[in-house]
């Protein structure tokens, strides 16, 4: 018999599964795919091109330091000089971390709003990133810990999307705040729901500073470096190993790779899969996103004669994402269409960590592209799931011409078959890969990093109605992204109990 089972080996299980090996548990991790790390990987995804994409995830924030330390973790997650770049018309917007002047400049009427509203941003990041490794606070106690009465009335009860329009004048500068908000979630930035508050509190607050950084080798090397460290401490990792269910008693049933069935036992179960099988409580989640992997021979050439691509392309690089576009997609998105000019961002991985191409494109100056294409809800491609993604792709790709002073088909590198280096995920492509209800690459919307209710169970918003089974991915509360934030508070509920 085991002290811990852990259904699902993605970073999170990983985590968990590394914390309580190394305080003495005999754990067990079952993960139905060949591989662990779940969706935090990296893959050779052209045949014949030798390149290391992320092919899912992408960026690390929310990753605490702390864990990194405490798990031994040799993982390098370099920075990223440039934040973003937003081309309009034959000029663009800037934000360069390390040209303060050019980034106003960049900003014209907007900077000293731009400064006030992250500085405050920052502030409350470095006051609630810290909590997300300890007991689940109230709400009272979270507004406690924030202590600026402005800050939590903007960013937790007012619609961010009134925030950034009563801040900030600009348009196109409007729109650069509130993708934060709309990464992975279908949502009206001005809606009273709040759902846009909460993903963009999530992207500004990460290990306290709110930088997304980039892993070196690319995801796989997070998640490798973890199964390594959990390996190390004398956890049993399984992959292959399908969970079919998981019984209050603690008794878990599961299928081999062969089709043999199993079932082991353990005084917990932790939970590392989404969907019902992970939380129960059928709120039917929907993913909003298209996710574009690229291989270029070479950048793009942009309109704006300023910046190069060399820096646009290092940061994230905004496509049709002014706040009235924005809100246009949405609108067509939500009316079941794919929206004519579709919003989406670019970055590229190889400008700033080029180990993940072979010596030969490094040589040749290729290099990756990743693009993540905002309002596009699972419910777009329902009905036929191949033609629907084919038509995203091909109004993303307008949309990304639309933009530049070349099109980026004639920028993709060739594979050895004369195939273009360039794949496409949809939501529903994550549901049937990789077992996402609704494709939602958070599992499911976004929650507070405090207990909503007085008598929500449990101290570490892992807990669930059965005492022996908790939560450990992103389902739980404190979940979503790459963070292993579930995985470490989950053990932390299990030490605890002793």
């Amino acid at each position: 018999m085991y002290d811990v089972v852990i259904a699902g080996g993605g970073h999170n299980g990983l985590v968990a599964a590394a914390y309580l090996a190394r305080a003495g548990r005999r754990v067990l991790v079952l993960e139905r795919l060949g591989h662990l790390g779940g969706l935090a990987v990296s893959a050779r995804v052209f045949p014949g091109v030798d390149a290391r994409v992320s092919r899912y995830s992408y960026l690390v924030s929310l990753l605490p330091s702390r864990i990194v330390r405490d798990l031994g973790l040799k993982i390098e997650l370099r920075g990223r000089r440039y934040a973003s770049y937003t081309p309009v018309g034959d000029g663009g917007l800037l934000i360069d971390n390390g040209d303060e002047a050019r980034t106003a400049a960049s900003l014209g009427a907007d900077a000293e709003a731009w400064r006030r509203f992250y500085g405050t941003a920052g502030r409350v990041a470095a006051r609630v990133a810290p909590t997300l490794l300890e007991p689940l606070c109230d709400r009272a106690g979270l507004r406690a810990v924030v202590d600026d009465a402005g800050a939590w009335r903007d960013l937790f009860e007012r619609p961010i999307g009134e925030v950034a329009d009563e801040r900030f004048a600009g348009d196109t500068v409007r729109g650069v705040v509130l993708t934060d908000a709309l990464i992975g979630t279908f949502a009206d930035p001005a809606d009273p729901s709040l759902l846009a508050n909460r993903c963009f509190l999530y992207h500004v607050i990460g290990n306290g500073t709110g930088d997304w950084n980039v892993p070196v080798g690319g995801m796989g090397a997070v998640s490798g470096a973890l199964a390594g460290a959990a390996r190390a401490a004398g956890a049993e990792l399984r992959t292959g190993m399908e969970v079919l269910a998981v019984d209050p008693s603690g008794e878990v049933a599961f299928r081999d790779a062969e089709g043999a069935e199993h079932a082991v036992s353990a005084r917990w179960v932790l939970v590392n899969m989404p969907g019902e099988a992970g939380y129960g409580d059928g709120d039917g989640p929907e993913g909003s996103q298209l996710k574009v992997n690229m291989v270029l021979s070479r950048l793009p050439r942009l309109r704006d004669p300023s910046v190069r691509p060399e820096e646009a392309f290092a940061g994230t690089f905004h496509i049709n994402e002014g706040r009235a576009q924005l809100a246009r997609a949405y609108e067509e998105a939500k009316a079941g269409r794919i929206p004519a000019l579709p919003p989406a961002e670019v970055y590229c991985h190889s400008l700033t960590d080029p180990s993940i191409l072979g010596p030969e494109l490094r040589a040749a100056g290729a290099h990756t592209l990743t693009l993540f294409g905002l309002h596009m809800p699972a419910r777009l491609f329902r009905a036929d799931p191949a033609g629907a993604r084919e038509a995203a792709l091909r109004a993303t790709l307008a949309s990304f011409d639309s933009v530049l002073a070349e099109p980026i088909g004639d920028c993709l590198l060739r594979a050895p078959d004369g195939s273009p280096c360039l794949e496409a995920k949809t939501p529903v492509d994550l549901e049937d890969e990789a077992g996402l209800p609704g494709g939602h690459i958070f599992h499911r919307d976004l929650s507070w990093p405090f207990a909503e209710e007085p008598a929500e169970r449990g101290r570490w918003g892992v807990e669930t109605e059965h005492p022996r089974v908790l939560l450990c991915g992103a389902g739980a509360r404190r979940g979503g992204g790459v963070s292993g934030i579930p995985g470490h508070n989950a053990a932390r509920a299990v030490l605890e109990a002793g």
